[in-house]
C-alpha cells in the first residue's frame, strides 16, 4: 500500500543510489541496468539525465519558473514571454513541462529521463532536453528509436508519448510500468490539495481554485476537457 507521503515525494523508503546525482526505486535498478547494457551493445549510450526528485526539489523548480528565473515554454518548446502571462497562463505553461510539486511521477523513483550522452559529445551539442533532440538529425534520435523497439522488453513505457492537451510530449521520459502502477493508483486530489495548501508554492491561491481540473488534466494527464 503506497501512502500519500510516498506518492507525493515526502517520504520514500525504497530508493537506491545509482550515482552521486541519481536515485531509483530499488525494484527499477535491475531492469534499468539490463536495458542500459542492451542499448550499449547496440551502440546507444542510454544515460539518466533526471531521476528521483523529492517534493522540495520539485517545489524549487516550480517557484523558479513562476518567478521567471527559469524559462517557460509552450508545447512546441517555444519560449514564452513570462511578463505577459496571467497567473492561470503561467500555471498551464509550467504544467506543460513541469509537474506540480507532489504530483510528479519523478517522486516515485520509477520514472526517469534519458539521453545519449556520447552522441551529444560527438556532435558538440548544447543539450536542452527538448523534443527536436530526439527527432531526425537530433543527437538522441538513435536512442529514441531504440527505446521504441526495446524499452518494453525491460518493463518500461513512455507515459508522455503523445501530447493530448495535458503534459507535453516527452520522448525521454520512461516509467517502469509494474513498479509505478501502485503509485498511480494511490494518487488522489484531496491529499495533493492539502499538501499544497500548507506549502510555500508560488501562485498558491490560483492553483487551489483549479486543483481538481489541474489534477485531472496534468497529474493524471487526461488532457483538457
Amino acid at each position: 500500500m503506497i501512502s500519500n507521503n510516498e506518492w507525493m515525494g515526502i517520504f520514500h523508503p525504497h530508493l537506491t543510489s545509482l550515482s552521486e546525482h541519481h536515485q531509483l526505486h530499488s525494484a527499477v535498478v535491475g531492469p534499468f541496468k539490463e536495458m542500459q547494457t542492451a542499448a550499449r551493445n547496440a551502440g546507444v549510450d542510454c544515460q539518466i539525465v533526471s531521476s528521483y526528485r523529492s517534493f522540495e526539489r520539485q517545489l524549487s523548480i516550480w517557484n523558479r519558473k513562476w518567478s521567471g528565473e527559469l524559462p517557460l515554454l509552450d508545447a512546441n518548446s517555444e519560449q514564452l514571454d513570462h511578463a505577459s502571462l496571467s497567473a492561470n497562463e503561467k500555471i498551464d505553461a509550467i504544467l506543460t513541462w513541469s509537474a506540480l510539486p507532489g504530483g510528479s511521477r519523478h517522486h516515485w523513483g520509477t520514472d526517469f529521463d534519458v539521453y545519449d550522452r556520447q552522441s551529444i559529445k560527438r556532435k558538440n551539442w548544447r543539450f536542452k532536453l527538448v523534443v527536436e533532440e530526439y527527432e531526425a538529425k537530433g543527437p538522441c534520435f538513435g536512442l529514441a528509436n531504440w527505446l521504441c523497439d526495446n524499452a518494453s522488453k525491460f518493463g518500461f513505457y513512455r507515459p508522455f508519448e503523445a501530447f493530448n492537451g495535458g503534459v507535453a510530449q516527452e520522448p525521454w521520459h520512461l516509467s517502469h510500468q509494474k513498479t509505478a502502477a501502485p503509485f498511480e493508483q494511490a494518487r488522489n486530489c484531496e491529499a495533493l490539495h492539502n499538501l499544497l495548501k500548507e506549502s510555500d508554492i508560488s501562485g498558491k491561491d490560483a492553483i487551489l481554485i483549479r486543483i481538481e481540473e489541474l489534477f485531472e488534466c496534468y497529474v493524471l494527464n487526461r488532457g483538457k476537457v
